[in-house]
């Protein structure tokens, strides 16, 4: 059975960049805001191994670091963190009713919940889930020390597992649907250097049709060419593969009265007086639940310091 009510004027979804920053700056407002982390304390964040564009930070940092770091921030003000997964918000009365584990009301949200990894939609894929198949370089790597990989992706986190694999596997191969990465310059330039040591094998122009196994997990899998589709390879001896072809924003849990855009993510108002304001009045948001373009921790960090902002002066009207 659930506990009372937990009240607060205002509650913050999401432990990430975006969630933390916000909590922040609301508690320096004397907000007394409440974090509600979400299933993944942290947010996608603690997965990356290396960051090399946090201001400030030009010396290496992972971004667990840099997570645990904002984390004891936030409490520095005396926020307090607590772990549960919010499963629905009631916006038709008030204070906003939301329901998790435990049940809360708050005068006001700040939606901070991020974006998760996006799988191919193979039945084979999602049947070697956990036993080959895999979302996390930095959690699932030394699974598959001296033994060949496959990274499927073409952006900037598909190019950092395969460098982060190539340090593990035996080798890597990287499979991208499209002739040019989507990546950064200077991870392409980096990877070049993996791929001339023949650490990471490139398979440009393939997509991933199919994934092979046996009760042990994954064996191998077969890829077919998107310039001519009679033409196949197969990939044998494979130990571990590796999905990064983007995220989806973790929104399904929002009702049809918080509009969202056609692919998910959250609208927000844009306008000088309430610019992170969603389609109900109290209720902002920030981060990747948001921004289907930048997706860097900065600029998540950046909007959630807009949302506490944006809130903090919602709140002041409620006087």
């Amino acid at each position: 059975m659930k506990k009372n009510n937990i009240h607060k004027k205002l509650i913050i979804l999401g432990s990430g960049p975006a969630g933390y920053t916000a909590g922040i700056y609301a508690a320096r407002a004397n907000l007394n805001p409440l974090i509600i982390t979400g299933l993944q304390k942290g947010g996608q964040l603690i997965t990356t191994q290396e960051i090399e564009n946090w201001p400030g930070d030009f010396k290496s940092l992972t971004g667990l670091s840099l997570m645990e770091r904002m984390e004891l921030h936030v409490k520095k003000f005396n926020t307090k963190v607590i772990f549960d997964h919010i499963q629905e918000i009631n916006t038709k009365v008030f204070p906003f009713k939301l329901t998790g584990d435990k049940n809360y009301t708050a005068n006001s949200i700040i939606i901070a919940t991020g974006a998760s990894p996006r799988y191919i939609g193979l039945k084979s894929e999602k049947k070697f889930q956990g036993k080959g198949v895999s979302v996390c370089a930095t959690c699932d790597g030394f699974f598959h020390a001296n033994k060949k990989v496959v990274v499927v992706g073409g952006g900037n986190t598909a190019i950092e597992e395969a460098i982060y694999l190539s340090k593990i596997a035996s080798v890597v191969y990287l499979v991208h649907r499209r002739e040019n990465f989507r990546a950064e310059k200077i991870l392409i330039n980096r990877l070049t250097k993996y791929v001339k040591s023949k650490k990471i094998v490139l398979y440009k122009n393939y997509k991933m049709i199919e994934i092979f196994g046996n009760s042990n997990g994954v064996t191998g899998a077969l890829i077919n060419s998107t310039l001519d589709s009679k033409k196949y390879k197969e990939l044998t001896q494979i130990s571990g593969i590796f999905i990064a072809i983007g995220h989806d924003p973790n929104t399904g849990f929002l009702k049809n009265d918080i509009k969202l855009d056609k692919y998910g993510y959250i609208k927000i108002s844009h306008t000088r007086e309430n610019f992170t304001q969603t389609s109900v009045k109290g209720i902002f948001a920030a981060g990747d639940v948001i921004d289907s373009v930048y997706r860097q921790a900065i600029t998540s960090a950046g909007s959630g310091c807009m949302a506490a902002l944006d809130a903090e002066r919602y709140l002041s009207e409620q006087i």
